[in-house]
């Protein structure tokens, strides 16, 4: 009976784990759209990271100059396997940052929030479907 109960705290562990992802890149996204400041930028290069399976995901890196004067030079947080739609080295592309801190920005067009929706929906399911569970068992108890 234990090890039931130990095993059921892993799609709630993995749900409350994805539910917290999204729930910040969502508030981040709302607080940039309220607060953010937008400034041309240029797509300087990309960054090539590899994925556990081994795909190759193209982040860009958007360079632009803040309202005082800063240059800024960060990778786009989201990453895709291939860099097409007008999204290649030299384009021009709208970014919108946080003023305060410019390393929290998106590059409009490119960063979505459909994978924060898409976590923070598996997140919901997981972490009510286990509760709903647990809730079960302890009152059939």
């Amino acid at each position: 009976m234990e090890r039931a109960w130990l095993i059921s705290l892993i799609p709630l562990a993995i749900g409350t784990a994805f539910l917290g992802f999204g729930a910040y890149g969502l508030r981040r996204a709302q607080v940039l759209g309220r607060m953010g400041v937008t400034a041309r930028a240029r797509i300087v290069r990309y960054e090539v990271r590899r994925g556990e399976d081994g795909a190759r995901f193209r982040h860009p890196v958007a360079a632009w100059t803040t309202r005082d004067g800063t240059e800024c030079a960060y990778a786009s947080r989201f990453g895709r396997g291939t860099a097409g739609g007008g999204f290649g080295v030299g384009a021009q592309v709208t970014v919108r940052y946080d003023p305060k801190a410019p390393h929290r920005f998106v590059i409009e067009g490119w960063d979505s929030t459909a994978v924060d929706r898409l976590f923070l929906v598996l997140g919901l399911v997981l972490t009510v479907g286990t509760v709903a569970v647990v809730l079960a068992r302890l009152l059939t108890l």
